[in-house]
This record gives C-alpha cells, sequence and structure tokens, in this order.
C-alpha cells in the first residue's frame, strides 16, 4: 500500500478496549501489518487493561461515563494520538455522539447510520422498505401482541425473539409458541431488567451465518471479505443455544452476499465512511437475509483473518481513517479454504482446509 515507512512510524493509535480479546486480536493485526505503528490501550478496568499488548496501557474513565470523551480528548492531544479505534458497540457510540471534541481523530459513519443500526428493528424496517431482503420483524407491544404476531408470521414456531439492541445475541433465542416468548421475555425483564417492549418477535431464519465485514470512504466500498460462523462458544450453557461467538470459522466465497451486504450498508448510511460488519443468515431455500449491521467497528473475532488474507482489513480501516491512499476500490478479498479455530486463553489458530488433518491420528474404537 501506498505511504513511506517514515510516515507511518510516526502515527500513533488510541485502542479501546484494550485486554479484551477484539482489541487484542486487532492490535496483533495491525503488528502484523504494520509494525511501525505506536498503539496506546484504554480500558477502564485495570485487571482487563493489564493483559494488553499495547505499547502503552491506559486506565480512562467508562465509556457510559461523561468524563470518558473528555479524557480521550486531552490523551489525543497530550500524546499525539492520531486515530482513537472502538471495538465495542458501546464505545462507538460514545465516539459518535463526541466526535465534535475529538475532531478528525475518528473514522465513523454519521450519527444518524450509528443509531439506526443500534436499533435492530428500525433497519430492517428500512431495509424492508427499500426492497432489500431482511427477515420481517415485529416490535412486541405485550403478550397480547404475542399472540397477534406468530398468527401474521404462518401461526406456527419458531419464530426468532431478541432485544433490539445489543450484541453477541444477547437475549436472542427461537421460540416455539407464544408461551415459550413471554416466558423467555419475562425471564430477561426479571433478571436482566430488560423491558419487555424493547424485544421484537421475527421470523426465524435456519440456514448458514454469514458475517461480512467492509471499510467505506466517501460512500464506496473500499474492501471486504466474507465468513461463515460454522460453531460457537458455550452453547451448551445457553438455554437459547444461539450466540454469535464462533469457535469455528471459515472464509467463504459469496458474491452475492457481498452485493446484499452493499445495498444494505447504502440504505443505512449514504456517503458510507467507516466500517461496517453485517451479520447474514439464509432463509430455508439458502437465500441470505441481512439481520443486522454493526456500524463503525470490526467483529471480533474476524480480525484474526488479517494474517492470511490479500489485504490486512485492520489496516486498511487506519489507513482509510487517517485519510491514505490504500490503493483499492471495491475489493472482495476472498482469501477461500481457511478455518480459525478459537478457544478461552488461547490465541487463534489459522489453518488451510487441506491441513486440518495434518499431523492427527484417528485411533478407533
Amino acid at each position: 500500500m501506498p505511504g513511506g515507512s517514515e510516515r507511518r512510524a510516526a502515527r500513533r493509535l488510541l485502542l479501546l478496549g484494550a485486554g479484551t480479546a477484539a482489541a487484542e486480536n486487532l492490535l496483533a493485526s495491525l503488528r502484523h501489518g504494520d509494525p511501525a505503528l505506536a498503539v496506546l490501550g484504554a480500558h477502564d478496568d485495570r485487571f482487563v487493561l493489564k493483559h494488553s499488548a499495547a505499547d502503552e496501557r491506559l486506565l480512562v474513565p467508562s465509556a457510559r461515563s461523561a468524563g470518558f470523551v473528555p479524557v480521550l480528548r486531552r490523551l489525543a492531544r497530550d500524546r499525539r494520538v492520531d486515530l482513537v479505534l472502538p471495538t465495542s458497540d458501546i464505545h462507538v457510540v460514545a465516539l459518535s455522539h463526541g466526535r465534535q471534541q475529538l475532531g478528525g481523530k475518528v473514522f465513523l459513519p454519521t450519527r444518524r447510520a450509528v443509531d439506526l443500526c443500534r436499533d435492530k428493528h428500525a433497519l430492517i424496517r428500512v431495509l424492508r422498505r427499500r426492497g432489500i431482503r431482511a427477515p420481517e420483524t415485529h416490535p412486541v407491544a405485550g403478550r397480547r401482541s404475542i399472540d397477534r404476531i406468530f398468527e401474521r408470521l404462518g401461526g406456527k414456531g419458531p419464530l426468532f425473539c431478541r432485544p433490539r439492541s445489543g450484541t453477541c445475541s444477547r437475549g436472542g433465542a427461537a421460540v416455539s409458541g407464544p408461551e415459550q416468548a413471554w416466558s423467555w421475555i419475562r425471564i430477561w425483564n426479571s433478571m436482566q431488567g430488560v423491558p419487555a417492549n424493547s424485544f421484537t418477535l421475527a421470523e426465524y431464519l435456519p440456514g448458514r451465518q454469514i458475517a461480512c465485514q467492509s471499510v467505506w470512504r466517501r460512500g464506496r466500498m473500499i474492501l471486504a471479505n466474507t465468513f461463515e460462523r460454522v460453531a460457537y462458544f458455550g452453547v451448551d450453557n445457553i438455554p437459547s443455544g444461539i450466540t454469535s461467538l464462533a469457535s469455528l470459522a471459515k472464509t467463504v466465497v459469496e458474491p452475492g452476499v457481498v452485493d446484499l451486504c452493499r445495498r444494505a450498508i447504502r440504505a443505512a448510511s449514504p456517503g458510507a465512511s467507516g466500517a461496517f460488519s453485517v451479520d447474514v443468515k439464509e432463509d430455508a431455500h439458502g437465500r441470505p437475509h441481512v439481520t443486522e449491521i454493526n456500524a463503525g467497528r470490526l467483529f471480533l473475532g474476524m480480525t484474526a483473518f488479517d494474517r492470511v488474507m490479500k489485504h490486512n482489513m485492520s489496516l486498511t480501516w487506519v489507513r482509510l481513517g487517517l485519510d491514505e491512499d490504500v490503493g483499492l476500490a471495491g475489493e472482495y478479498d476472498t482469501g477461500d479454504g481457511y478455518y480459525m479455530v478459537r478457544d478461552l486463553d488461547a490465541p487463534p489458530g489459522l489453518f488451510r482446509a487441506e491441513e486440518l488433518f495434518d499431523g492427527i491420528e484417528e485411533v478407533r474404537a
């Protein structure tokens, strides 16, 4: 990519969520792509922060507090930070709302786009009005509304129940009937304080789950890649059996999914700039539907694939944010045939499909 090493050596990044899996995966990808980058890590939990491999570790207020953005502003000035990188939706929202205080130190979609994508029901409504395939979704307004929604969507389960906002499939479950749906909602209301009227019910999509990452500049997609989530963390301990945290994922070639996501992002964010991570689920006929868009950040685990792809998505995102010429336009980086295996307390392992059986001896009963 264009840009001399002397120029890049001076670039200083402030990485939020330092010490978490999302931040450390992103940090590893950036260092793989450009070891000259200086990365300062920030977190509000000193124990998590201690785990970070960042060049400097900075304890900051919570992203939910009023002091968060002013502290980042001071750090950006005093530590000569060129770009602040979010690794969670909480960071994205805080940076989006405080972008004027941070000047050119953030690379985000518009505030309108960020707010729209946070509300999954509002986003789905916009997409469906534009003729972009997304699951039919209805808000829950109380116990009686659940009966009406089940009748409208065919009268038979399952339907997919989830809150309008949140990540990692928090509060999501396939529910077989109105009583089960209401029981699930009441559990989350009583134990987690999630209001019943924040839930939605949608048509259930039983097919593959595909993740599409992309980075944009001024309405043009610069780089995209796609992965299939094959297996998930902790499903035995989750009543719904549903999560989006992949323990096994693989690269896939899905140009139709990329086209669908491109249209969805343009509908949600005309003139899009920044990172967009789109969750896609297939229906029973194999047709992909957009289920949500995470605006302003990359996926938690998929940045690990940067080490084997043709183009480093994390570094491309950063260089776009630094207003550098990356020499790409509309690039779909497929990297077909790679698997990622993840587990707790272990770095992600990356293997080609033909390598999965190397060095393994099967002992039969």
